[in-house]
């Protein structure tokens, strides 16, 4: 059973930091890309950031230069550092593993985070 599980959400000012992690689990880690996507209140889920399994990564305009994305295949875990938040970035943050070129496609059920002062 493949199980995408996300920690590490919560309430920040702006300015401040958070790091989201994703454990993934019944899945050959390796050959997977993962991201992270998020849904803003009342707006269509987007990608954020994305590390491929060669560990190459892309990243939204929005988010360039203040989130970073990693991964430990040993672990098999993904991470979002998140710094200079901003009210903007409030939503709910999905993790997604994909092999690329395949339908194969599995989510997490998401974690709140919310910028606010």
């Amino acid at each position: 059973q493949v199980q995408l599980v996300e920690s590490g959400g919560g309430l920040v000012q702006p300015g401040g930091s958070l790091r989201l992690s994703c454990a993934a689990s019944g899945i050959t880690f390796s050959v997977y890309a993962m991201g992270w996507y998020r849904q803003p209140p009342g707006k269509q889920r987007e990608l954020v950031a994305v590390i491929t399994s060669g560990g190459s990564t892309n990243y939204a305009d929005s988010v360039k230069g203040r989130f970073t994305i990693s991964r430990d295949n040993a672990r098999k875990t993904v991470s979002l550092q998140m710094n200079i938040l901003k009210p903007e970035d409030t939503a709910v943050y999905y993790c997604n593993a994909e092999v690329v070129g395949t339908t194969i496609n599995y989510w997490g059920q998401g974690t709140q985070v919310t910028v606010s002062s």
